[in-house]
């Protein structure tokens, strides 16, 4: 049985489950390099570790690599493109997008995550 971790915000609401983007610059853990883990703000499940993490310049959270099968990815054929989406791999929550343009000396991966879909809990 799924449970929620929180109450969402409309906003919150709005990107995990109609998928929307949150805009560029303004997620609160952009820019948020602290120690610690960030997980699903919908099931609480861990996704990323902040050791991963690192600044891709795009305005959004950006990893490189996620925790042991806690990302689902999936072809994601809206708005006239062809991306990678990544959703919460227990619950189904949009996550936000996968990209092939990550530090090549790591995975080659840029997951490119909404802020409002995570929660930072420090280490």
């Amino acid at each position: 049985m799924l449970t929620l971790v929180m109450d969402l915000t409309p906003e919150q609401y709005n990107i995990c489950f109609l998928k929307g983007t949150e805009p560029p610059g303004s997620g609160k853990y952009y820019k948020n390099f602290s120690p610690g883990s960030y997980h699903c703000a919908v099931c609480g499940q861990k996704l990323f570790d902040s050791n991963t993490k690192y600044d891709s310049g795009t305005g959004w959270p950006a990893f490189w690599d996620t925790m042991s099968d806690a990302v689902k990815t999936e072809v994601d054929n809206s708005h006239g493109m062809i991306r990678t989406e990544a959703t919460c791999s227990k619950c189904g929550s949009h996550l936000g997008h996968v990209f092939e343009d990550g530090p090549q000396d790591k995975s080659g991966k840029r997951y490119c995550i909404n802020s409002l879909a995570l929660n930072f809990k420090p280490a």
